[in-house]
């Protein structure tokens, strides 16, 4: 074909009315199952890419996603760049943008959540970083705002009834892998180093290790071993160090972020494994071992969550994705 495809080409091809061709482009749910899957195949064999511009007209919506871009400090930084790239790649594939704005704490960010809402610049947004009793989600579900967050909604008794779409690793799986591997292998005093307490994330981290430890010696970790500090390679390192002091010396350690594994590992040498989280690059230039997080996954899984099976954004609804991590040996 010489010319770019059009949905006349594509019903053509599919042996249905134009109207058919639209309806499965951004209602999916009202065409028979057999009907939609001609349509999917005709749209893939032709190569036919909507008319953006004019979709917009029709829907009425911006097709475009609003995403924070947060201030990170830190090697796992990393993470959110890895994050935010393959969230455009997923959203590129029905069709949406990424619209990335700053804010300098949570309540700047829901001012700037009503500025975009109020100038219909984007259809719904993506949150990362979750925290207790985050305010972001409050603001976006009173105003009926679609969104989907990268994050548990921490505080609430019962994740598989939380009453927004999220998408998350299993920190706690990861963590466990790490720490029965390291059983595994003969260590016995394994600790963790991690975040000051609340922290979601962390303290799930923290309970994956302790869970490990649990399971494979009947006893509780050694007293000592459990070591928490902010997310900082001096912070980690001093952590560590002080430890050495009262006589809690760990021989081998899980920590919450490649932060603090690369403070421990200064502490440590090499002769101490010490295990990461994130698989940053750092991680990888220094041969640290780190958990992976399927990030690629987790961007499909938040665009899926906010679109269903179509082209445009869903009504604010539930549902949630936690996605399992895995443990990069290195070294």
């Amino acid at each position: 074909m010489s010319h770019p495809a059009t949905v006349a080409d594509v019903a053509a091809a599919a042996g249905v009315s134009r109207q058919t061709v639209s309806n499965a482009l951004n209602r999916p749910d009202v065409v028979r199952p057999t009907t939609l899957t001609r349509v999917q195949d005709a749209i893939r064999d032709l190569g036919y890419r909507p008319h953006a511009s004019a979709r917009r007209l029709r829907t009425r919506q911006s097709s475009t996603l609003g995403v924070r871009l947060e201030r990170v400090h830190g090697i796992s930084g990393a993470v959110l760049d890895r994050f935010l790239h393959a969230l455009v790649d997923a959203a590129d594939e029905r069709g949406m943008r990424i619209l990335l704005f700053t804010a300098t704490d949570p309540e700047d960010e829901v001012r700037q959540f009503e500025r975009l809402v109020e100038g219909s610049d984007v259809d719904g947004f993506v949150l990362t970083s979750t925290f207790h009793d985050d305010p972001r989600t409050t603001w976006l579900a009173a105003n009926d705002v679609p969104f989907v967050t990268f994050g548990r909604p921490w505080g609430i008794p019962d994740m598989d009834a939380a009453p927004h779409p999220w998408v998350d690793v299993d920190g706690r799986a990861g963590a466990h892998e790490a720490t029965a591997h390291l059983l595994a292998a003969g260590h016995r005093r394994i600790g963790f180093l991690g975040w000051p307490s609340p922290s979601g994330q962390g303290d799930e981290r923290r309970r994956g290790w302790h869970d490990a430890v649990v399971e494979a010696t009947g006893d509780e970790p050694a007293a000592g071993l459990d070591l928490s500090c902010e997310d900082d390679v001096a912070a980690a390192t001093h952590a560590v160090q002080a430890a050495f002091e009262t006589g809690a010396r760990p021989d081998a350690l899980v920590c919450a972020s490649d932060t603090l594994a690369l403070g421990a590992r200064f502490a440590f040498g090499a002769e101490v494994p010490v295990v990461g989280y994130d698989d940053t690059p750092v991680a990888a230039a220094v041969g640290l071992s780190s958990v992976e997080q399927p990030l690629v996954d987790v961007a499909s899984a938040a665009v899926e969550l906010l679109m269903g099976a179509g082209r445009s954004v869903l009504p604010a609804g539930t549902g949630h994705r936690l996605l399992a991590p895995r443990v990069v040996w290195r070294g």
